[in-house]
């Protein structure tokens, strides 16, 4: 018998090149229309270990996620003047509520909401049976009443639950940022979330699942093939960026100079500031409104009776002096937040 030797070859093949990036995840999101006004909302499945099972208006003009403490905390812990921290902190359900307080507003002065309640810290999972995605631990806003500025009424517990998702820090403590934020990007991925066309069929009197509207981390195609125009933010005045793009309004031939919002947290009617009006104005149907932004982003609207209400406002009236579009906006266009190199993405379609 006569033994051979043979080369064995090395079958391993060159080593793997770098794994392509692909976003955190993809969830759906649910529409609404009142006969009032639409909304937009995500689905909240968790906050720390326990379950809530509630769905939270998804806002892009507002940071922060804000959440009633009812069925959260324990009921023992939610009084009428605040919730009870013993000492520096407590840990109930896996949440860490602290001693710290705070009121967040929404809406414009005289109007809106005013929440109280406490910054605390938790594990968030957002999505539903269709899919979900947790954050690590991250900061937000347990609140334990809501008051209704105009009547100074308070509001039933969940109803003004709010996931904002804009850049730069919250107006209850510059602890806490956009919960989309905070999830930890490798790979080529950057840290930052894009919204698809809403669905402008399924906005109805129930609330309706539409699929993959939010995606959550952006891939290198996002930002620089997929047609986005970018446009780079100014430091905000809380801290962080402000999500106000520069931007020329045109409205029945006049041309305005405004700092806008692109919020899907204003629910009805597009407001156009203008410091030469009175008061307020609506625009009637058949009204045409144009925007050109200082990147080259252009979009133009019809007014109808009941499709991209707008009014144009006196900042000394509204006490806001931003252009504010509202949902209609995200009806025709994408939407994409850059929170690591500080940019807002906007795309026709």
């Amino acid at each position: 018998m006569v033994s051979i030797a043979s080369c064995k070859k090395d079958s391993s093949g060159p080593p793997p090149g770098p794994k392509a990036a692909t976003p955190i995840g993809t969830i759906g999101l649910y529409e609404l229309d009142s006969s009032v006004y639409r909304r937009v909302f995500i689905p909240i499945a968790k906050v720390g270990t326990q379950t809530v099972n509630s769905l939270s208006v998804f806002d892009t003009g507002s940071t922060g996620m804000t959440i009633d403490a009812t069925g959260i905390l324990p009921a023992s812990m939610i009084t009428a003047n605040g919730i009870t921290v013993p000492g520096d902190s407590v840990v109930v359900n896996g949440i860490t509520v602290t001693p710290t307080q705070a009121v967040v507003s929404f809406g414009s002065v005289g109007h809106g909401t005013q929440e109280f309640g406490n910054l605390a810290y938790a594990s968030v999972t957002i999505g539903d049976g269709h899919g979900m995605i947790t954050t690590g631990r991250i900061p937000i806003f347990l609140y334990y009443k809501v008051i209704d500025v105009a009547t100074n009424k308070q509001l039933p517990a969940h109803t003004n639950d709010v996931f904002g998702v804009a850049p730069g820090v919250s107006f209850a403590r510059n602890l806490i940022g956009s919960p989309l934020s905070y999830f930890k990007t490798t790979n080529g991925l950057t840290s930052g979330f894009k919204l698809a066309m809403f669905n402008s069929a399924a906005f109805g009197a129930n609330a309706t699942y539409v699929p993959g509207l939010l995606t959550v981390g952006l891939v290198p195609s996002d930002l620089t093939s997929a047609g986005f125009i970018m446009h780079t933010l100014l430091a905000g005045p809380l801290g962080g960026d402000s999500p106000e793009i520069a931007a020329t309004i045109t409205y029945n031939g006049k041309v305005d100079q405004a700092e806008v919002l692109f919020d899907t947290g204003t629910p009805a009617v597009t407001i156009i500031e203008d410091p030469s009006v009175k008061n307020s104005v609506t625009l009637l149907p058949g009204s045409v409104v144009s925007i050109s932004t200082s990147s080259g982003f252009t979009y133009q609207y019809t007014t109808s009776a009941s499709d991209n209400l707008t009014q144009v406002n006196s900042p000394s009236f509204t006490g806001d002096p931003r252009t504010i579009f509202s949902i209609d906006f995200f009806i025709e266009n994408e939407f994409l937040t850059d929170y690591a190199n500080h940019r807002i993405g906007l795309k026709n379609n």
